[in-house]
């Protein structure tokens, strides 16, 4: 008996605690309506172009009409070798994307959010060189996926408390 009143009291707890769904209201939400107003500015690049689509693709691209916001991403992709043979092959590598972005008031031109986002992954490199690069476009793909995931998510924390 002394457990199920601790439970219920704990629980009444819980729902005092401020917490709040940051999706609210689905579609018509305040965060689905801010993140449907942000056009994102070109990228350049390869990278930036997957970048730009993933983007595009998470915020339902507002037309600049329409748009309230806008992103500008800035891109670092690096590859660098860190496993080496005795005879000074390169056995691993590692591609890491970061991302700075500034999300930029349309009708201020202030910058409301400027913020950073990262992903790196392993690559092996193995004897065919079609088979690694390859492996690389992948790696680039899953990440430019995650770094978009990560600047999305950001910016709903930003609209949540708008």
């Amino acid at each position: 008996m002394r457990h199920l009143l601790a439970l219920i009291l704990v629980s009444l707890t819980l729902s005092a605690c401020g917490l709040k769904p940051l999706y609210s209201g689905g579609s018509t939400g305040a965060v689905a309506s801010t993140l449907g107003t942000v056009m994102v500015e070109p990228i350049a690049g390869k990278n930036g172009w997957l970048m730009r689509n993933a983007l595009n693709d998470r915020l339902g691209s507002a037309q600049s009409t329409s748009a309230k916001f806008r992103l500008v991403v800035a891109l670092d992709d690096q590859i660098e070798g860190f496993g080496v043979r005795a005879d000074d092959t390169v056995t691993r590598e590692r591609r890491t994307l970061r991302a700075r972005y500034q999300l930029i008031s349309l009708t201020t031109g202030e910058t409301v959010l400027d913020a950073t986002a990262g992903a790196d992954a392993g690559i092996d490199v193995v004897s065919s060189e079609y088979a690694t690069i390859a492996s690389e476009n992948t790696a680039l793909e899953n990440l430019t996926q995650r770094v978009a995931d990560q600047i999305v998510t950001r910016l709903s924390l930003y609209a949540g408390g708008e």
